[in-house]
């Protein structure tokens, strides 16, 4: 199912219920009701529920937010030294250097169109990338360098080795949800809260109220979508891309 469709699903029905209920809640109550007769408190705990439960979905969604950044920053900055290491091979023997390049194509090909997908599915890495990240290091590594210019290129070359791997375990530590279930429990109970709050300020069936309480939840339930969305930095719509990879290594795509 599309995720634009669950948010659109989600919304409508956080506008209907809340909507139902508030039809529903007019008719018992009787013609000699006073909506002016809500006490102050309740308004002012209304408003300060509100404002404190704001705060804490903008925590949610600048730290999902970081997250998916960071996860961005990660797949950068692997296909970064991937090419670093396929453009330093060069001063190498061509039998060398095309063993190398080979094995990064093979990680760079196997990345994008296998391991992307099962990271949107299991959320970790797959065990056949690792394997392809191994044999690359091997050729780079076991490599006797013969001249001094193949001296002076060979640590570099380890040096990006090493850079791939630790931004793949970026990758990998970003595959999955970061949002505990703790936190997801607040929030929604938080949000069952500030929704249920606006019923103890008598709301009647005129379009404005109607409208404002509609809006309101459809707000509340667009935002979480937000954070749930967020949450997996390489798993739904707005997620991070292969778009490093791609632009480096454009024929890998084929």
């Amino acid at each position: 199912m599309s995720e634009w469709l669950v948010l659109s699903i989600a919304m409508a029905s956080a506008c209907a219920v809340v909507l139902t209920i508030t039809v529903i809640n007019h008719r018992r109550v009787g013609d000699n009701d006073d909506p002016s007769e809500t006490p102050d408190v309740i308004e002012y705990m209304t408003m300060m529920i509100g404002v404190v439960y704001a705060i804490v979905l903008g925590l949610a969604i600048a730290g999902v937010w970081e997250g998916r950044t960071a996860a961005q920053d990660s797949v950068r900055q692997e296909a970064q030294a991937l090419h670093e290491v396929s453009a330093r091979s060069e001063v190498y023997p061509a039998e060398v250097r095309d063993r190398i390049r080979a094995d990064v194509d093979a990680y760079v090909s196997y990345v994008i169109h296998t391991e992307w997908n099962h990271m949107s599915e299991q959320g970790t890495l797959s065990e056949r990338g690792a394997e392809l990240l191994d044999k690359l290091r091997r050729d780079v590594t076991d490599y006797k360098p013969r001249t001094d210019h193949e001296g002076q290129a060979y640590q570099p070359l380890v040096d990006q080795v090493a850079a791939v791997d630790d931004a793949r375990g970026a990758r990998g530590q970003g595959a999955s949800a970061t949002m505990p279930g703790v936190v997801w429990f607040g929030l929604i109970i938080g949000a069952l809260v500030a929704v249920g709050l606006v019923f103890t300020l008598q709301i009647r069936r005129t379009g404005r109220e109607l409208l404002l309480a509609g809006l309101y939840s459809a707000l509340i339930a667009f935002l979480l979508f937000l954070i749930w969305d967020f949450d997996a930095p390489f798993g739904r719509g707005i997620s991070a891309t292969a778009g490093p990879f791609m632009d480096l290594f454009p024929d890998a795509t084929k």
